[in-house]
């Protein structure tokens, strides 16, 4: 399995922006999806964001259309999450995921190559 590697998370105000991003050690992520989910406290694991690594095409549930960015980054061989405008309800866990597939799952069951995660905390 590929690792992967968060990184970007911390402590923002309210109304501020973090870029995460999604590495993968040792390889590209050629042939996969990566899908950036979250956990909040005492909530269940969302979806943010997908995208496929060969044409970067991207989906976004509804509830994510507008704050949030997916992209990838080929020179660096990472995918990126960008968040504007940061809420105190968007403290969670950040975490990317894998899939080898062309099309692009948004269950998070579909994903079988998980990171750590990185925190996000956003205060009021």
């Amino acid at each position: 399995q590929v690792r992967l590697v968060e990184s970007g998370g911390g402590v923002v105000q309210a109304g501020g922006s973090l870029r995460l991003a999604c590495a993968a050690s040792g390889r590209t992520f050629g042939g996969y999806v990566v899908a950036w989910f979250r956990q909040g406290p005492r909530k269940e694991r969302e979806l943010i964001a997908a995208i496929r690594w060969s044409d970067g095409e991207s989906t976004y549930p509804d509830s994510m259309k507008g704050r949030f960015t997916i992209s990838r980054d080929i020179a660096e061989h990472t995918v990126l999450l960008e968040i504007n405008a940061l809420k105190p309800e968007d403290t969670a866990v950040y975490s990317c995921a894998t899939k080898w597939s062309l099309r692009i799952p948004t269950g998070a069951d579909s994903y079988d190559n998980w990171g750590q995660g990185t925190q996000v905390t956003v205060s009021s």
